[in-house]
């Protein structure tokens, strides 16, 4: 009796009071009832509990949620149909031009690009983005779209956004490997309004887009001068990565396609003269322009073969772009072709893997710990190439004005002190072929730049 007397008053604490030695049936009776009466008792508190702990863990999934990283800002809702995200690029650069004796470029400090990023999505399947850029003299509207994405083969995007021509035009501005875009960039329409219906295949392996757009950027950086009549642009791209999924690890990151445009032209009575304002170097002056009162007149296309490749730490990219249009002064017309092309490429020095989008360091800059973050060479040659025809008679274009090609050789090296900053140190040599004006001229001699850019991205 000692024992279970014991043992009862180990299992009620101090809440029972142990019963003298020879205690008969009865009071054990009542013990064990005492004991059942308790047991329920912390049956009923552990569900409680449980309810309780239910309770507050569909609370907390019913409450939206909020990060702030490196990544930016977040906003969700608790099951992700609907996230606001807040990104921005600042880009302030300088550039340094040399042996022109002050005659062209102007040497100074810029704010290349200033832009808070909104994006984000709506009942799951529409994606939305905002991007003001502040850059510059004047502010614009970057991209502004709407994206139905009813599954990842399938989707269809509205509003201005990027024409799908040019591979490394579609390099996000924040990922260029040079503070500019090259020669062959020159040639690929820019950004535009219009309608598109996109998609990828297989995981990423394959991915396409079909768009057709107002048609008013004529060439990227560049807008047309004269007013069209129903003159819609029809752009569109393919891009295959075959090995992307592979177990190839040598050749997942081999990527190739075509991009290409085309445009029925017919200006109308009231058009203003000039094709476009131009044709820009890496230092972004004008080395060539469209004599006054020429107008697109007839069939516009463009096409572009593109590849890259990168594995590790090197990074290759190269593109053909093909730019052909009729144009028109008074009664006389032309069919002129222009041709550009480029080939750039990179070795991380650190270590880091080379990417389309961009490079990652492995351990961010902090001195304290011995980490300087990613460094990164970059080299680069690109040329265009004006058709000859343009200059016959000087009808269309102006040889004392204006060059009739353009050579660029570049040199750089990135700093990517994290994920968000980014130092950049470039220099690129530009020769020009064809000029015979007298006077001094962009394209006379050969514009020497040197660049720098300190970029803050999330």
């Amino acid at each position: 009796m000692k024992l279970k007397q014991l043992l009862v008053a180990v299992l009620l604490g101090s809440q029972i009071a142990l019963p003298v030695c020879g205690a008969d049936d009865a009071t054990i009776a009542a013990l064990k009832q005492q004991i059942d009466d308790l047991a329920q008792k912390v049956r009923v508190l552990e569900r409680k509990r449980e309810n309780d702990q239910d309770a507050a863990t569909t609370v907390a999934k019913a409450q939206p949620k909020i990060s702030l990283g490196a990544s930016g800002f977040n906003f969700s809702s608790a099951d992700s149909n609907f996230i606001a995200q807040l990104h921005g690029v600042v880009q302030f650069d300088s550039r340094s031009f040399f042996g022109d004796n002050g005659a062209n470029g102007n040497d100074g400090f810029l704010l290349r690009r200033a832009r808070p990023i909104f994006s984000g999505t709506l009942f799951h399947d529409f994606d939305y983005n905002f991007t003001p850029d502040f850059g510059g003299s004047t502010v614009q509207i970057s991209d502004a779209w709407v994206n139905y994405r009813y599954q990842p083969a399938l989707q269809l995007q509205a509003g201005k956004f990027k024409s799908p021509v040019g591979l490394e035009h579609l390099v996000s501005d924040r990922d260029l490997s040079f503070n500019e875009r090259s020669l062959a960039t020159d040639l690929v329409p820019n950004r535009d309004l219009g309608l598109a219906l996109k998609g990828e295949l297989y995981n990423g392996a394959a991915s396409y887009t079909l768009g057709v757009f107002n048609g008013a950027s004529d060439y990227n950086g560049t807008t047309t001068n004269q007013s069209f009549q129903d003159d819609k642009a029809f752009a569109g791209r393919i891009f295959f990565q075959p090995w992307k999924n592979s177990d190839l690890s040598g050749l997942r990151g081999l990527g190739f396609g075509v991009g290409g445009s085309y445009q029925a032209n017919h200006p109308a009575t009231n058009a203003a003269t000039g094709l476009t304002p131009g044709f820009t170097t890496d230092g972004q002056q004008k080395f060539f322009t469209y004599a006054s009162g020429v107008n697109a007149s007839g069939a516009a296309w463009r096409v572009s073969p593109q590849a890259y490749y990168y594995y590790g730490p090197l990074g290759l990219l190269a593109e053909y772009v093909i730019s052909d249009q009729q144009v028109k002064k008074a009664a006389t017309s032309v069919d002129l072709q222009n041709t550009a092309w480029e080939v750039s490429g990179s070795w991380v020095l650190t270590g880091e893997d080379a990417a389309y989008t961009g490079v990652t360091p492995l351990h961010p800059f902090s001195p304290r710990n011995h980490q300087w973050g990613a460094w990164q060479v970059v080299a680069r040659y690109a040329a265009l190439d004006v058709d000859n025809k343009a200059f016959v008679g000087g009808v269309f274009a102006d040889p004392t004005k204006s060059g009739s090609g353009a050579q660029a050789w570049s040199l750089g090296l990135n700093w990517y002190l994290n994920k968000n900053l980014r130092a950049n140190l470039s220099y690129s040599h530009t020769t020009f072929d064809g000029y015979k004006g007298a006077a001094a001229g962009i394209a006379q001699q050969p514009e020497q730049v040197l660049f720098s850019r300190l970029q803050l991205a999330f």
